[in-house]
């Protein structure tokens, strides 16, 4: 079964139930009440992410029964480019039922105590990874997880560090002098005074400087999320996440291990791998990769109607690949979707690449900026900077920041 078909097939089994979970501590008690209405899912599936989609903005309950009915599937959302963004919620949501069934504890949220966190919630429901060999570091408060594990050659220290952004290490290290995403690691790695006369793993999700980036990750401007290299020295290997290209950062035991498959047609030149790592005695680690090939690759391809659709460009088993063709035809060919699709029947977008599309694509570009006020353009530039639209309080200041400094140049 699809999916994306299958999380929605998880929820529709309780959309006719309702949960009622008794939490206490201290002699209080409190009922919560948990509900389910299929508008819920485009939500709890994080569908609204999808900007690039239709189905970001299209009536909810359509959206969720056009799951159901397979029109919608999987692979109509590996169409967008904000898939990576959703990914971890499949696996929770297709187990929905067997999480809530499992008796498990509910805690009471304190967002005083996660000021920079970005779970909004007044309840969290723990996690089935807990007394297994799967770890998930917490948000940031001032200590990293180190898990100690044991082999013949002693002991090695595995540290977590989650994604770091200065403002959440300057509060929980309570230190005002931090300021870059560097300066931020680096004080949380001086916290764990590590002893580099034993092997020290860590696992991190932070930009390292000269990463070979796609389109599947987001960026910030100017490279503000970078840090160097250098500021992992102290660790024999570094397991290094987000950047979907696999690829060794100066030296071979800091990489990036990169997706195991393709999220999006900027990666169509990417060769997937596993990495395999093996820590042996102090300062002896071997790295070695074990290629990935998938069932069917992503690929692009370019050239006339009449180039993509001749026999010697395509065999039985690369046809039933995931495609994108750029046709480089002057004039549109009639229904080119349709008949491409009885050659290639995976193939998810067609562009046209000739003189007329980029003329448009110029004149689009210059107009789409003209056409923006000041007020757009800053709010599109907050949100790529914070990941989050500008809340009503900001808008509202900067709109009379904007309209003051306009009165001042008059």
């Amino acid at each position: 079964m699809d999916k994306l078909q299958k999380c929605a097939k998880a929820f529709e089994n309780l959309l006719e139930i309702q949960y009622r979970i008794i939490i206490g501590r201290k002699g209080k008690t409190v009922e919560l009440v948990i509900g389910f209405s299929k508008l819920d899912f485009h939500h709890l599936m994080g569908l609204g992410k999808l900007k690039d989609l239709r189905i970001a903005k299209q009536n909810r309950g359509s959206v969720f029964d056009e799951i159901i009915t397979g029109i919608t599937t999987y692979e109509t959302l590996t169409k967008s480019r904000y898939l990576a963004q959703i990914e971890n919620r499949f696996e929770p949501l297709a187990l929905i039922e067997q999480l809530l069934d499992d008796n498990r504890l509910v805690f009471r949220y304190n967002t005083k105590l996660n000021q920079f966190s970005l779970i909004e919630a007044d309840y969290l429901l723990s996690t089935p990874f807990e007394n297994s060999d799967i770890y998930i570091s917490q948000v940031y408060d001032g200590e990293m997880k180190r898990i100690v594990l044991k082999d013949q050659y002693g002991p090695i220290s595995v540290y977590l560090l989650p994604f770091l952004k200065p403002a959440a290490v300057r509060h929980a290290l309570q230190r005002d002098d931090i300021n870059t995403y560097e300066e931020g690691v680096m004080a949380a790695l001086q916290e764990c005074e590590i002893d580099t006369t034993q092997r020290n793993v860590l696992v991190a999700h932070q930009f390292v400087t000269g990463a070979d980036r796609s389109d599947s990750e987001e960026t910030w401007v100017g490279g503000l999320d970078n840090v160097s290299a250098e500021v992992f020295k102290d660790f024999d290997y570094v397991a290094l996440g987000h950047i979907h290209r696999p690829q060794k950062m100066g030296r071979e035991t800091l990489r990036y291990s990169g997706t195991p498959l393709k999220y999006s047609f900027s990666e169509a030149d990417h060769k997937k791998s596993v990495t395999i790592v093996e820590l042996l005695e102090k300062g002896n680690v071997r790295v070695s990769t074990v290629p990935l090939i998938p069932r069917r690759d992503m690929r692009k391809l370019r050239g006339t109607y009449m180039d993509v659709t001749a026999k010697d460009h395509y065999t039985a088993e690369n046809k039933m690949d995931y495609l994108q063709i750029t046709l480089t035809d002057e004039e549109d060919v009639p229904g080119a979707l349709q008949k491409l699709r009885t050659v290639y029947p995976n193939l998810m977008r067609l562009e046209y690449d000739n003189k007329r599309t980029r003329e448009n694509r110029e004149v689009q570009a210059v107009e789409a900026q003209e056409q923006k006020s000041e007020l757009e353009l800053f709010e599109e530039f907050y949100e790529l900077l914070n990941n989050e639209p500008m809340k009503e309080e900001q808008t509202e200041f900067v709109e009379k920041l904007i309209q003051d400094l306009k009165e001042v140049r008059v």
